[in-house]
């Protein structure tokens, strides 16, 4: 089936850089489309030349209306609306509002994102699960941001464990503080980014924002405070329980972790995989997983987060099928005659 929409403005940005927006639709709903003088026209199934005929045209009305798609914006709302039929371009654009965070004026870019946001609205502990460009601790640090400027909390905790990534960076230089911001950098980047660094300075000198390792909230009670816990994989199940029980009163507590990145000795079991299991179903807290489709880094990052993906089912079902045949052993075939007794 063979089907044309009407090309009006912002075709630039459908094709997206080196057309990977348009290459993205294709791949999504496996159609084929042409650019002609003033129309492109989709080729596919019916079902599917359909639904990309309906997100065209959402598209294009979005851009009559004035909407600006900045670069990578539309990129991941389709990879929303091609993976799941029930969203439309339409619904999904106006249902990630634009927030201020200091200043920035970010919007939701998947469904997950925004039901993250929702999350942390609701709720005093959430917990942010998945692969890295996800936006987890981007999106706590903006919600701690907007919660600390319009005084609904008076201080801003952001805190990780101290774990080397795979790596012995030895004896640090300086002062403490110089020693640990490496591992807190991050966290710092997150903030410059949507404050001036002046402003940032002069928070942190008022301690109105504490950036520390996890290791400096032991012993303390965090009352009016928008708490972060990044990095939580790589926490111990004492060190998760510790933070946890930290959270005082008008307090709002967000985790983020991913668990396919943990840096934990051998044999030490993830305090976030721990949390996972044992606070599941409990009120008040949250939990948001997110996966590759919510990846809002370069398009190559989801690919990356997907490969990595399939390699470990990979490796889980050879294990699984070396120890099945070593638990069952083979059953002697009646055919081949057995050895003769000595």
């Amino acid at each position: 089936m063979i089907t044309t929409v009407p090309v009006t403005h912002g075709i630039e940005s459908l094709f997206g850089t080196r057309d990977e927006n348009i290459r993205l639709l294709e791949s999504g709903l496996g159609v084929s489309t042409v650019l002609n003088t003033d129309a492109l026209a989709i080729e596919g199934e019916p079902a599917a030349v359909a639904r990309a005929e309906h997100i065209l045209q959402d598209y294009f009305a979005l851009v009559k209306e004035g909407v600006v798609f900045k670069n990578g914006d539309l990129n991941s709302l389709l990879r929303v609306v091609t993976t799941d039929p029930e969203v439309s371009l339409r619904a999904l654009f106006d249902s990630g509002k634009q927030r201020s965070f200091g200043k920035k004026v970010l919007a939701p870019k998947t469904a997950t994102q925004r039901r993250y946001l929702e999350a942390i609205e609701r709720n005093d502990l959430v917990f942010g699960v998945g692969p890295a460009g996800t936006g987890k601790t981007y999106l706590a640090v903006a919600m701690a941001i907007q919660a600390l400027i319009s005084k609904r909390v008076t201080r801003i905790i952001l805190t990780r464990p101290a774990v080397e990534a795979g790596e012995r960076l030895g004896f640090l230089p300086g002062s403490l503080q110089e020693k640990i911001d490496p591992y807190l950098r991050p966290l710092y980047d997150a903030l410059y980014d949507m404050l001036d660094a002046e402003r940032v300075e002069k928070l942190v000198e008022r301690a109105s924002i504490e950036v520390a390792p996890l290791a400096f909230m032991r012993g303390r009670t965090l009352n009016d405070s928008f708490i972060i816990l990044d990095e939580a994989q790589n926490t111990t199940q004492e060190q998760m329980k510790m933070v946890l029980t930290r959270q005082g009163f008008n307090s709002k507590m967000v985790v983020t972790g991913d668990l396919t990145q943990m840096d934990l000795p051998t044999g030490r079991r993830s305090g976030l995989l721990d949390a996972v299991d044992i606070l599941k179903g409990v009120e008040g807290i949250s939990f948001v997983q997110f996966d590759e489709r919510d990846v809002v880094r370069h398009s190559l990052v989801q690919r990356i987060v997907r490969a990595y993906e399939k390699h470990n089912e990979a490796i889980a079902g050879k294990q699984l099928s070396l120890k099945l045949g070593e638990a069952v052993p083979a059953e002697p075939d009646p055919a081949i005659p057995a050895p003769a007794q000595a």
